[in-house]
């Protein structure tokens, strides 16, 4: 059986790395499976979750022109179509009525030059409060003298 980009095919774990796991995959090829491609959770041991001799289903990711072989195993697993995520809708505030949401105005469309300004006016106005208070608090110019 020829290895092509995107077909499953069974493999044993030969070889264990704190970066991966090593597969067999028959007629001398081996092939790589990164620890971010084992689980679609976190993976901090990859021990945890493999061990040499396991048989495991990857599906090829890649194959490289000097023949390296990228492989993953929570790509080969299939999904049911029921755990596709939605999209969510957006939050408007805090509140978590219904009848709130749906009465809210929609946002108006500004352009780019006014949103801007007023982040310019905004962050200006923060700067000079936030100098004010602590030029009082260290007694910068012309701070008590005694």
């Amino acid at each position: 059986m020829s290895i092509e980009v995107g077909s499953k095919v069974e493999g044993k774990v030969t070889g264990i790395a704190n970066f991966g796991a090593f597969i067999d995959l028959g007629n001398n090829k081996t092939g790589l499976v990164h620890i971010s491609e084992v689980s679609d959770s976190y993976v901090e041991n990859i021990n945890e979750e493999l061990e040499v001799g396991q048989t495991v289903t990857v599906k090829v990711l890649s194959i490289a022109d000097d023949g390296k072989i990228g492989l993953s195993i929570r790509k080969a697993t299939d999904k049911p179509a029921e755990t596709t995520p939605r999209p969510k809708a957006p939050s408007r505030g805090r509140t978590s009525s219904s009848s709130n949401k749906r009465s809210a105005p929609a946002p108006k469309k500004e352009d780019f030059d006014s949103l801007m300004s007023s982040f310019l006016k905004d962050s200006e106005d923060r700067l000079t409060s936030i100098k004010r208070n602590t030029e009082n608090k260290r007694g910068g110019r012309g701070g008590r003298k005694n």
